[in-house]
């Protein structure tokens, strides 16, 4: 009796997410099928659902997102990272000390743990970082509070910025425009899961934190860079594993983490939006370096949103290779130093010792 009605809330939740997400999707919001199951499992754990997602399937989802950050470090963005790489290093290095520096100005605060500041204000990758942090000892919950905070914050200023300042109006592609027949898609697929597949049995049986991600991205993007492959992820696929990672952070939350989210929400907002302004430093040095216009250069230094990003440079007269190019570049620094950088803040900003 007792499962019967587990499998009922379960329908349920994924009925209930599934339609959240394509409201939020419709809606323009980035990463929607992540963020509306996330909302959606946190209403229910907070009304008393107990419910859980297995590892083995959290263990899948990363896999696919690993591939996905992999099919993002597009080969042919090389020779626009070749052409002006010391100045696409620096902004890109500069970008992850103002990440840095934001996380441990909220650390600082003792509203939020060192180690959930530090992963929350990592500028990009934000399911990656959501589902690596709890094995560096963040709180995932906060983490993805923080980090869809931020996406969200970055594409309203991106939108705003470049409508108002540049006279940019972000339309997307025509659906269906690069559809492509599902035969044709087959052996890319079959490999991809192959990569996904065996990524994570090796992830399983090496000692590596957050292997289930790190390793199929390795695997992928090394494969991908060499020709051997081509990462081919239906968004069928991508719904499921962003959904998969976003009923596990919903349903870890309870009433009292609700209060102290919505508690820490100030702390967490002075963080995001001084790293915004920071990054346009990082867009005002870009153009006094190699002379970049200021679109290019402002999309280029955006901290996240990729989505919304890439339809405005493509809506507009912006360089938008050099614009994935450095946002890849970023991607991928952030994914290396994202564990050195927490542990940094950490260091920094020691728990408090409790008295007695």
């Amino acid at each position: 009796m007792e499962s019967f009605k587990t499998i009922r809330v379960w329908i349920a939740l994924v009925a209930a997410s599934a339609g959240v997400g394509f409201l939020l999707n419709k809606a323009g919001f980035p990463a929607s099928f992540l963020i509306g199951p996330m909302l959606t499992a946190m209403v229910f754990a907070v009304r008393g659902a107990r419910l859980y997602v297995p590892r083995p399937c959290l263990l899948c989802a990363q896999a696919i997102i690993g591939c996905l950050v992999a099919r993002a470090l597009d080969p042919s963005a090389l020779h626009a990272i070749t052409e002006d790489w010391a100045a696409i290093l620096l902004v890109v290095l500069t970008t992850v000390v103002f990440s840095t520096f934001a996380g441990w100005m909220i650390a600082r605060t003792r509203i939020l743990p060192a180690a959930t500041a530090a992963w929350g204000c990592s500028p990009g990758a934000a399911t990656g970082m959501v589902a690596m942090s709890e094995e560096f000892g963040a709180d995932p919950r906060l983490v993805a509070f923080m980090q869809f905070l931020r996406v969200t914050l970055v594409m309203i200023t991106a939108m705003l910025v470049s409508r108002l300042l540049f006279g940019v109006i972000a339309t997307a592609p025509a659906p269906g425009a690069a559809v492509q027949a599902f035969t044709d898609q087959l052996p890319g697929f079959a490999a991809t899961l192959a990569v996904a597949a065996g990524g994570g049995l090796a992830a399983r049986l090496l000692p590596i934190p957050s292997g289930g991600f790190f390793v199929p991205l390795v695997f992928a993007a090394v494969l991908q860079g060499t020709g051997l492959i081509t990462i081919t992820l239906p968004p069928w696929l991508l719904i499921g594993a962003f959904s998969v990672v976003g009923l596990w952070v919903g349903l870890r939350f309870t009433r009292e983490t609700v209060r102290y989210a919505l508690r820490a929400m100030p702390a967490m907002l002075a963080g995001i939006i001084a790293l915004i302004l920071l990054c346009c430093l990082s867009a005002v040095m870009l153009v006094w370096l190699i002379g970049t216009d200021p679109l290019t250069a402002f999309l280029a230094t955006t901290p996240g949103g990729l989505d919304a990003i890439a339809i405005i440079g493509v809506s507009s007269n912006a360089d938008i290779s050099f614009v994935l190019a450095l946002q890849t570049v970023r991607l991928f620094v952030v994914i290396i130093t994202g564990p050195i950088l927490a542990k940094l803040i950490c260091r920094l900003v020691p728990a408090p010792t409790s008295s007695g």
